[in-house]
């Protein structure tokens, strides 16, 4: 039997007598009290108990580590070497895992410690349970690794006024990265395919996502200056007869832009339509057609006029949305802090 008493005090007659930890299996019967000289002398003995309620299981990874180690390299001498740690550790470590489980895993010669019955039983679980520990230390280490990240917007809103700003902030954080996914489709950043999307939208975004305003977005009718030459601008809704328009419109994005247009504008009038809105704004400025325009976009382009607007019909919210996962990832929550106010400011 084997027994674990960290502390016992004893103090005079007119105190408690206590007893400090002792391991879980056991169960104390005091026998007698006698009291000689100044001081109780405290009888005791310690009886097994044969309950397994009793008994409080392993707590501690590092011991099973110890054990599968001791068990592959057959001592704990190999085991202190192979682990680093001293011999005597080991081994105490092997009497409290054993105290724990209620069970005696090795058998103690001079060749070394030779495991039990119960020990080989208990190795597959134990394999286990270090897998486990592996695959969870690996998590950790992966969701503290510094990512990139991902940031979502129609190819338009990577304008060189924008871009400045993640310049200036790669080059005060020279170690954060950055992945560019310019695209009109909505991705879906719960779903992790993005971390932060700059969005034109007209719905309220899910309440989930972290969101900033930016600006209220506006639409107007652009053409070009070659354009106008040839066939004038119309000044008004009024007035849009007799001209030829170009078109955005694709399956996976709104289609309000396209929308407006058929309802003011004869079928035949439209000579392009294109599913990519880059295509189309290359469209207007080429002289093909006149089209709507976002207008901060097309103030950029001293080459396009705009015929009149804005559209308030078409006017939509500009949100900058940030997945909550993201978010709790300090390098995330640091650039939106500096990127929000700098971006807002572009679009006022």
């Amino acid at each position: 039997m084997r027994s674990r008493i960290e502390s016992i005090q004893v103090w005079s007659a007119e105190n408690w007598v206590t007893l400090g930890t002792m391991a879980s299996f056991l169960r104390l019967e005091i026998v007698a009290l006698k009291a000689t000289r100044p001081v109780v002398l405290l009888e005791f003995c310690l009886i097994l108990c044969c309950s397994t309620k009793m008994k409080s299981g392993f707590r501690n990874w590092s011991d099973v580590r110890i054990f599968l180690t001791v068990i592959r390299e057959g001592s704990t001498l190999a085991a202190s070497r192979m682990l680093n740690v001293a011999q005597p550790t080991v081994a105490r470590r092997i009497d409290v895992l054993e105290n724990e489980l209620g069970l005696t895993l090795f058998e103690r010669d001079t060749r070394g410690f030779k495991p039990t019955e119960s020990a080989r039983k208990i190795v597959p679980f134990a394999e286990a349970i270090e897998k486990a520990a592996s695959e969870f230390s690996k998590k950790a280490n992966e969701l503290t690794e510094i990512r990139p990240i991902r940031v979502t917007a129609y190819s338009g809103n990577f304008s060189p006024r924008v871009t400045e700003i993640f310049s200036e902030y790669s080059a005060l954080n020279p170690d954060i990265a950055f992945e560019f996914l310019p695209s009109v489709k909505v991705l879906d950043l719960e779903g992790g395919e993005a971390d932060i999307a700059l969005r034109i939208t007209s719905k309220e975004p899910q309440q989930n996502l972290i969101c900033r305003k930016i600006s209220t977005a506006r639409w107007s009718l652009y053409g070009s200056r070659g354009y106008a030459e040839k066939h004038g601008l119309p000044a008004s809704c009024e007035r849009l007869s007799d001209h030829q328009f170009v078109t955005f419109k694709r399956r996976d994005v709104p289609a309000a832009l396209h929308e407006w247009l058929i309802c003011h504008v004869a079928q035949d009038d439209i000579v392009m339509s294109f599913s990519e809105i880059d295509l189309m704004h290359a469209a207007i400025k080429s002289g093909h057609g006149l089209g709507l325009m976002n207008d901060k976009l097309a103030e950029m382009d001293d080459t396009l006029i705009r015929c009149f607007g804005p559209i308030e019909d078409l006017s939509r919210q500009h949100l900058m949305l940030i997945a909550p996962e993201a978010y709790r990832r300090p390098e995330v929550k640091a650039f939106v802090k500096f990127f929000a106010p700098r971006y807002a400011a572009v679009f006022k």
